[in-house]
């Protein structure tokens, strides 16, 4: 089965084809850093990092962007607020977040640009419009033209009048058309700002990424993601610049994820209501977040509440069972079972890669890696031996690892006392042979009590720190 990828541009599913046979160039829209990232940067992160890492599996070589807004109005104003200098109010944030990122197990990008670093390359592609007449300056202002972009609105799938009619901005009276939109934004007082042909100034926000695509992806890249509230006006900004330049399409496939809520609201930083991934990791393993997301259609929004998290948490415990060692004497299993069981585990790797080949559906996915950990313990119970669990295991570890899941069971602090439980055990199963069940049932209980789960099979007992 050929992986088919929802394209935004076309609403339909499509078979991905990438530009280059073998490699794929991919650009995802990364945050504006004014404040520490909260949950729903981090589903977006996860999102495109699963996507990423399956075109890995599936054999492609990932070309990854993802680009750091760093001068920005709301980076300006919170750092006026704060008395201090935005670029080091930005780097701060910058630092955190790439610290978020490797907690959730995210893989680095390939690159990280940010538009401070390419600037005459910004400076260049607004020229460039300029000269071809879908853009102009006004009184140190540069402008792009929405009027001379026929398909204008292809994305968003919304037409110049309707957008006109429905617009709540502020008409600028020096606009050609109310819809055109900042390609660079003349110097304020105390602002950062760079000399250009138009006078001392700043670049919008849109042409900063069609402008960091266009140097470290080339004129047409394979897919363009980010959130959906990113659909218009950014992307189609984005469409327009560039392809008014190159006269080619821009992106083959633009992918968009639903957004996070809290309760019944976005999340989000103006509406005050964000939980912050620093807060989330302090009470949750990263694995917990991404069997979140997974758990998920990417396209959906995603909503938190304690419930959900709880439900996410016991999923994630159910997952660590699978690597469970043999139980110890295993007899194994007779050669029948033994095939039946690697039958199923092949029939589980199956049906995950059609899962993931339909548009990067994680939760039947990991429906597949859940059927696949029941076929494990099943056969750990039955008397299966490490080395006919090994393969179940390796796929397992396979299936879990291209999803970015760590799966690593941290003991608590004071995990010297192992070799205790490990004592009242094996008094416990002196008791079962004994048939003193009252005295067997006090040990497993008072060790529950402690964070200590056993697990009985019909010939021995394995236990694990409760997570």
């Amino acid at each position: 089965m050929a992986l088919k990828i929802y394209n935004t541009l076309s609403r339909t599913k499509e078979v991905f084809q990438p530009l280059e046979a073998g490699k794929v160039r991919m650009y995802v829209c990364g945050p504006t850093v004014y404040a520490d990232a909260h949950l729903g940067h981090a589903m977006s992160a996860l999102v495109f990092d699963i996507a990423r890492r399956y075109l890995e599996y599936k054999g492609y070589h990932v070309r990854y962007v993802m680009n750091f807004t760093d001068v920005d109005d709301k980076i300006i104003n919170k750092a006026n607020e704060l008395g201090l200098d935005p670029f080091g109010l930005a780097q701060r944030y910058i630092d955190g977040y790439k610290r978020n990122l490797e907690a959730l197990n995210i893989k680095p990008a390939t690159v990280n640009p940010r538009a401070t670093e390419d600037m005459p390359e910004i400076i260049h592609m607004i020229q460039q419009l300029i000269d071809i007449n879908s853009a102009y300056v006004v009184n140190g202002d540069v402008y792009y033209s929405v009027s001379t972009d026929e398909d204008y609105g292809k994305l968003s799938g919304r037409s110049l009048e309707t957008m006109n009619a429905g617009s709540r901005i502020q008409v600028d009276e020096r606009k050609e058309h109310p819809m055109d939109f900042a390609l660079w934004k003349s110097a304020k007082p105390g602002e950062p700002a760079w000399e250009s042909p138009w006078g001392l100034g700043r670049p919008g926000w849109h042409i900063e990424c069609s402008a960091m695509n266009m140097v470290h992806l080339g004129e047409q890249i394979d897919i363009h993601g980010g959130g959906n509230d990113l659909i218009f006006p950014h992307h189609e900004n984005e469409i327009a610049q560039t392809e008014s330049i190159t006269g080619k399409p821009f992106a083959r496939y633009w992918m968009h994820n639903g957004m996070m809520g809290l309760k019944d609201d976005k999340m989000s930083k103006s509406a005050d209501n964000m939980i912050t991934i620093d807060q989330f990791l302090s009470e949750h393993p990263g694995d917990v977040m991404r069997l979140w997301v997974l758990n998920g259609s990417y396209r959906s929004p995603l909503t938190y509440n304690q419930e959900v998290i709880a439900q996410t948490t016991q999923a994630y415990k159910r997952l660590l069972s699978a690597k469970k060692e043999a139980l110890p004497g295993a007899q194994g299993l007779p050669e029948s079972d033994q095939n039946q069981l690697e039958e199923a585990v092949e029939s589980a790797r199956q049906a995950f890669i059609a899962a993931m080949d339909d548009d990067f559906n994680t939760a039947l996915a990991m429906a597949s890696i859940h059927e696949l950990v029941k076929i494990i313990n099943q056969a750990r119970a039955d008397g299966a031996t490490a080395v006919q669990l090994e393969k179940a295991q390796t796929v397992f570890n396979e299936l879990t690892g291209t999803l970015g899941l760590v799966l690593q069971e941290e003991s608590p602090a004071g995990s010297s006392a192992d070799a205790f439980i490990d004592l009242l055990v094996r008094l416990r199963q002196e008791l079962r042979a004994e048939k003193n069940w009252s005295m067997s049932d006090k040990i497993r209980d008072e060790l529950k009590d402690l964070g200590v789960i056993m697990e009985d099979s019909k010939d021995s007992t394995t236990w694990s720190w409760e997570s």
